[in-house]
Order: structure tokens, then sequence, then C-alpha cells
């Protein structure tokens, strides 16, 4: 499956019009000073927050719901939600499909990603990152006792996890099979009985008349890119998020049964959306 839809895969056409290019500018500068202004508010807090509260974060969270919300104003693409954000601590999983996820997963609740190391290193969006107390693993199955041990102290704090099961992003059509090995660490006995877990859908609707995986960013596309293409866009489209109903890890009998359980229901809700 993964070969028919990433062969697919192809750079937005950036010859933009004079008109495109306009807004581009228009979209661009009071996005960048959203998002970097954001951010320097956001540290600034921290630097106050970080001795008072350590791992807590009662204050830069909103900071960050809030960037992400306006975001989408700044972008024209409508947002919407429905179900209920899973209460207290907890993992959350979703389908992969664009950078926007990021945006749409933060506006409606304060979460924390769990990425690859090596997103950490990325110039702009590696700084996003650890401003936003994203978590950094190593996808190796010797680490996953490290793993555990971040995992446990993070949720322990309060800190709702949210991690991208598939591996990788698609072109938002489609749902890929979740990797069980990323469910591994939350079977340790001292997560299992207490941890509950929500799957989230991402539907994006493409603007009219456009390639129905307009926002989709996967493959061997470029950032830069994509992103002209979405802030050049006339019209632009929409993103629904749907939170499904939390379940207790402890209901099921290894990583293989939940990965399964939490792939199903995020493959119905995008079918829902088509």
């Amino acid at each position: 499956m993964a070969e028919t839809w990433q062969s697919k895969s192809a750079p937005p056409d950036c010859r933009l019009s004079g008109l495109g290019w306009l807004r581009v500018v228009l979209r661009a500068i009071p996005l960048g000073v959203l998002v970097f202004g954001g951010l320097l508010i956001l540290l600034a807090v921290r630097l106050v927050e970080r001795p008072l509260c350590g791992l807590g974060r009662p204050v830069t969270p909103y900071i960050t719901q809030f960037v992400c919300r306006m975001s989408f104003v700044v972008l024209g693409i409508r947002y919407t939600s429905e179900g209920a954000p899973m209460a207290g601590a907890g993992a959350v999983v979703a389908n992969h499909t664009s950078w926007l996820d990021i945006f749409a997963l933060n506006a409606r609740k304060r979460i924390y990603f769990v990425s690859k190391a090596e997103v950490a290193g990325w110039p702009g969006i590696g700084w996003l990152a650890r401003a936003t107390g994203t978590v950094f693993i190593q996808r190796d199955r010797s680490e996953v006792q490290g793993q555990i041990a971040v995992f446990r102290e993070r949720l322990a704090g309060g800190h709702k996890l949210l991690f991208f099961p598939e591996g990788t992003s698609t072109d938002g059509l489609q749902v890929l099979p979740f990797k069980p090995a990323l469910f591994a660490a939350f079977f340790d006995p001292s997560l299992r009985q207490t941890l509950h877990m929500q799957a989230v859908t991402l539907q994006y609707h493409a603007p009219a008349g456009a390639d129905p995986r307009f926002y989709g960013w996967w493959g061997d596309m470029d950032f830069g890119p994509h992103l002209l293409a979405t802030l050049a866009a006339g019209k632009q489209g929409s993103v629904h998020v749907i939170y499904h109903a939390p379940v207790k890890v402890a209901d099921y009998a290894d990583r293989k049964a939940l990965a399964k359980a939490m792939e199903d229901q995020v493959r119905a809700g995008l079918a829902a959306g088509s």
C-alpha cells in the first residue's frame, strides 16, 4: 500500500502568478509574526514558569494553543472539531497528513508531541518543537526502557503525549497500518493499569476544484514548495478534527491489539468524512 501512494507524490506547482505571490506575502508576514512572536513570548514566560513549576507548564501551553488556532484564521483554512478531548494525563494517537497537523492538534487541546530525535536538529521546526515541550525519542527497541522512563515522568506531570503510529505522513486520503512497536512502552506495568489512550482523526478537505490531496505533505515533498502552495491558494479548504472515545490500555491484551483498535477508530473517522 505504501508504495502505491508514495509513487504518486510530487512537489506542488510553485509557478505562481502575481496574485499568487501577493497572497503569499499577505499571509506569510502575519503568520511569521504570529508564530515567532508567540515563540518569543512563550520563551519569556517559560523563564519564570520553569523554576517555579518545573515539568509543569500551567501557562505556556495556552500560548501555543492560541497561536495554532489563530494560524488557521491567518491562512483562511476553516477549522472545526467534534468529540471531547480526553481529560487528564494520557496518550493520544492520530493519523499524519501534513505539517498542518501540528497546528490542528494543538488548536483544540494542549498536548505534547512525541517525535523522532532527528527533528530536534531541524532548523525552525526543531526550535519550535523543543520550545513547546516535544518529547524526542530514538525509535529503537533497545531504547524502550529509556522511553518508558521519559513517558512516566511526563505523564506524572499531567501531560498528554501525542504520537503518529503510521510512522510517516500520507496524502490524507487513507490511513496506513499503525506500527505496534510504538505502543510497547505503554504496556509497562508502571503505565498500563492507569493509562488511557485517545484516537484522533484529522480530515482535510481541499479547496473547491483542487486535488483532493492538496494539504497532504508526504513522500519526497519538500517543505518550502508545499508551504508556498498553501499560502498562495486563492480559495482555502478546511480541516476537521474528530476526538474518539478514550480507551484504557489495560483492557487490551497486547500492543498489537491496542494498535489495531486505535487504527480502526482513526480509519473509520477518515472514511466518515470522505
